[in-house]
C-alpha cells in the first residue's frame, strides 16, 4: 500500500471558552498493516475520520495508491461512499433496528433499498465467514461483543474495499474475549488480503498487527517506525515506539 497524509485540521470543543485542538497529521508508508499509536486524545481517530472522509481536514492533501482522495488546494474532496474504505467504529456502530444480515448488506443496496442477487450472494459468503450463520436474522442488541464485531467487520468487507479502518476495534471487549478477536482479526486480514490502519493505544495490539507504528503525542506525529514487514522486528520496533509514547505521560 502507497499512503501518504499531510493535513492540518482545528477542532473547537464547541464550549465558550473552550480549548482548540489542533491536528499536524503528516507522514508516508508503503506498508500494508498500519498502526496509529498514542495516547487519548491525541489526534488518531481524527487522522482515521480524515481518512474516511468523515472529517474535513483544513488544509493539506491525503493519498492512496497514487490516487488523491483530499486536496485542500486543488478543490478534491472525494466523497465518503467512493474512496473505497472499509470502517469499523469503536463501538461497531451497527444499525439497531436492523438484523444481521441486513447491516451486511447496507453497503450493497441498490436503487429503492434492494440487493440485487450478486449483492445477496456476498452478504451469505460473509455472514458464513465470519460465522454468524445462527445469528444472521437477529439485532445487534442480542448479540455477544465478539459477535458484534464480526458483523462490523463484515459489513465493511462487503462493499469489498481497497482499505480497511479500525478504531480501537478491540476496546469494547473484556480480556479473555480480546484475545480471541485478535487471532479471527489477524485470519481475517490474510484471508481477503486487505491494507489495514488500525487506531490503538495498547501495545499489545500494535506489536500484534503492526508493519508500521505512526505515534502520535498532542495532536502531532512525532515519530514514524516500520518493521520492514518482517514479525521478528516487530518486539524490538514495540520497545522502542513504548519509550517515545512514555514521554507524554513525563511531561
Amino acid at each position: 500500500m502507497q499512503f501518504e497524509i499531510d493535513i492540518t485540521m482545528r477542532m473547537n470543543s464547541g464550549s465558550r471558552g473552550g480549548d482548540n485542538f489542533l491536528l499536524r497529521s503528516r507522514f508516508a508508508t508503503t506498508d500494508r498493516a498500519l498502526v496509529l499509536f498514542g495516547p487519548s486524545g491525541s489526534g488518531k481517530t481524527l487522522s482515521l475520520k480524515a481518512i474516511a472522509g468523515l472529517l474535513t481536514p483544513d488544509d493539506g492533501h491525503i493519498r492512496v495508491n497514487g490516487k488523491t482522495i483530499f486536496d485542500a488546494r486543488q478543490g478534491v474532496n472525494i466523497p465518503t461512499r467512493e474512496r473505497r474504505v472499509g470502517y469499523v467504529f469503536q463501538n461497531y456502530a451497527l444499525f439497531p433496528h436492523l438484523t444481521v444480515r441486513e447491516n451486511v448488506g447496507f453497503g450493497l443496496r441498490g436503487l429503492f433499498g434492494r440487493l440485487s442477487s450478486v449483492a445477496e450472494r456476498r452478504v451469505r459468503e460473509l455472514v458464513h465467514i465470519f460465522g454468524l450463520d445462527r445469528v444472521a436474522d437477529l439485532r445487534p442488541g442480542a448479540l455477544s461483543g465478539g459477535q458484534q464485531q464480526r458483523a462490523a467487520l463484515a459489513r465493511a468487507l462487503a462493499p469489498e474495499p481497497e482499505l480497511l479502518l479500525l478504531d480501537e476495534p478491540f476496546s469494547a471487549l473484556d480480556q479473555p474475549l480480546r484475545l480471541r478477536m485478535r487471532t479471527e482479526l489477524a485470519r481475517t486480514l490474510e484471508r481477503f488480503a486487505i491494507p489495514m490502519i488500525m487506531v490503538t493505544h495498547d501495545s499489545d495490539e500494535m506489536a500484534s498487527f503492526a508493519e508500521a507504528v505512526v505515534v502520535y503525542r498532542d495532536g502531532a506525529v512525532v515519530g514514524v517506525h516500520s518493521t520492514g514487514g518482517q514479525p521478528e522486528h516487530r518486539a524490538s520496533v514495540t520497545r522502542m515506539v513504548q519509550q517515545e509514547v512514555a514521554l507524554a505521560y513525563d511531561m
